[in-house]
């Protein structure tokens, strides 16, 4: 009997929680269960038509070939644009490379930083994927706590005070996945001046959410010219464009750190799908109408989630997101009870198979470093969103505290 079980190194690594809820939500829906899902982070909207349209050309011709690794040329220097106006990063095209997807993008700067033993900071709440990224780039994981007092912000003092000659790279978002806080633009610069104290300590800023913004725009860590040099600033058109299934993202770095990301790229899965970086050129090169109407709907459905969650769960902690597409209730009273059918509850895990027991389908806290919440996406439906906060009330007041 074969006992070999594959690499240690992915034995260390569980599977994203995210995309196994969704699984578990897809089988459930294929059996005719009726599910509410809050899972994805996925936009429900139709990828604009004139970005398809854009594409069509190239299609008929059939000249569709291999890329180059790091991109095709019109697109890296329509994203070192959209970088400039958007960001305010004055990013060049050699600056530039272009992935399948943000998280790609991300994955290729750890490798390309973080050697073995080094640690990797991370503010929790986090997005379920940094710190696999780190395990299989045999750095470590270093968590930094924040609460829902300080918005789910790391502060300069406990980003210093965690900072150790084995510090390599910061990785953090804003806005957030999952909490919806967006750094402002004096945040990023207390950050920046602890970062500048240690010369081989790097950021890397995940801006993917940065047009999905309700109130203010959110800043950008490198359009501080000090940090400039030790930021990578990763981008893409998955969520603002909702294109997430055309799997197009972008890095934008000092040039020996794109150069790294280059050579690793191109050993992993060389150039970008052809057809989809033209739909991304199209995306980011036309006008951004779609999208602000797109994030004036977000925003209404975001009103409506808060207003329900006042009227429904009153008693459940929960900030109003400033940017992305996320509620991030606190549940921590709801943790260490009994379910109706005898089931003990102890973790947010737990209670998210409850409920989608219950037809309502939510990510748990725990895959995000937080055991007292859990992650609802509204990048769905106003009906859904009214349905799926009612199913969640009406559950979640069925449990009885274990006492």
């Amino acid at each position: 009997m074969n006992e070999y079980k594959g690499s240690l190194r992915l034995s260390q690594v569980a599977e994203s929680e995210t995309l196994a809820m969704a699984k578990y939500v897809r089988q459930l829906k294929s059996q005719g269960k009726d599910i509410i899902s809050f899972t994805l982070g996925e936009p429900d909207f139709p990828t604009p038509k004139h970005i398809c349209e854009s594409v069509y050309p190239f299609l008929e011709s059939g000249q569709i070939k291999y890329t180059p690794v790091a991109g095709i040329l019109e697109l890296r220097e329509a994203a070192a644009a959209y970088f400039n106006k958007i960001s305010h990063i004055p990013y060049k095209t050699e600056n530039i490379i272009i992935s399948t997807g943000a998280k790609q993008s991300i994955f290729n700067a750890v490798m390309a930083l973080v050697n073995p033993g080094e640690e990797v900071l991370i503010p929790t709440p986090y997005w379920v994927s940094y710190s696999a990224m780190v395990q299989l780039a045999e750095g470590i994981p270093k968590y930094i706590p924040t609460t829902h007092e300080q918005n789910f912000k790391v502060t300069p003092l406990q980003l210093e005070n965690s900072i150790t000659p084995k510090s390599r790279l910061i990785i953090f978002s804003s806005p957030s996945n999952p909490t919806g806080s967006i750094y402002t633009k004096k945040e990023l610069e207390a950050l920046a001046e602890i970062i500048l104290k240690y010369p081989n300590l790097y950021v890397i800023s995940d801006e993917i959410y940065q047009l999905i913004s309700y109130e203010e725009p959110a800043s950008s860590l490198a359009s501080i010219p000090e940090i400039f040099d030790r930021t990578i600033t990763i981008n893409g058109v998955s969520k603002a464009f909702s294109m997430t299934g055309w799997r197009i993202g972008f890095l934008g770095a000092p040039k020996w750190i794109a150069d790294l990301c280059e050579k690793y790229q191109g050993q992993v899965t060389s150039g970008a799908n052809f057809i989809a970086q033209k739909a991304a050129l199209a995306a980011i090169s036309s006008d951004l109408t779609p999208t602000y109407e797109m994030v004036k709907i977000f925003k209404k459905r975001r009103d409506l989630g808060i207003h329900l969650f006042k009227e429904l769960l009153p008693n459940v902690p929960l900030d109003s997101p400033q940017g992305a597409f996320y509620f991030f209730p606190n549940i921590h009273q709801y943790l260490n009870t009994i379910s109706p059918s005898g089931q003990n509850i102890k973790s947010s895990e737990e209670l998210s198979f409850f409920l989608v027991e219950n037809g309502v389908a939510v990510i748990p806290g725990s895959a995000f470093g937080a055991n007292d919440y859990i992650r609802l996406s509204y990048a769905c439906s106003e009906k859904d969103i009214h349905e799926g906060i009612l199913r969640l009330s009406k559950a979640l007041n069925t449990l009885k505290k274990n006492e």
